[in-house]
């Protein structure tokens, strides 16, 4: 019985092993600013941001610093507006 309970607890260790890198992998971000051209509207105006909007902002979150940080687009990420965005759709503005 040992012998079994020893190779099913290895079984269950290796499973979680496999799990956890898939999910470290299924984590990873392209980061790419056109990504959340469906924000444009929003960001834009003061229209309510959509709801693929508010995906692609939670998506591309991880990016967020990167694209403060690049001057050409640090004026439409930083814009009140986009900070609007960013909170209607739950996501806290990066401090970087």
């Amino acid at each position: 019985m040992k012998a079994s309970s020893c190779s099913t607890v290895c079984a269950v260790l290796v499973l979680v092993l496999l799990t956890a890198e898939a999910v470290q992998v299924s984590v990873a971000v392209t980061c790419n600013p056109v990504e959340l051209s469906s924000c444009v509207n929003a960001i834009t105006s003061s229209a309510p941001p959509s709801q693929l909007c508010c995906s692609k902002v939670n998506e591309q979150k991880p990016c967020l610093c990167q694209y403060l940080k690049n001057p050409s687009l640090r004026q439409f990420v930083s814009s009140p507006n986009a900070r609007r965005v960013a909170s209607t759709c739950g996501v806290p503005f990066p401090t970087c």
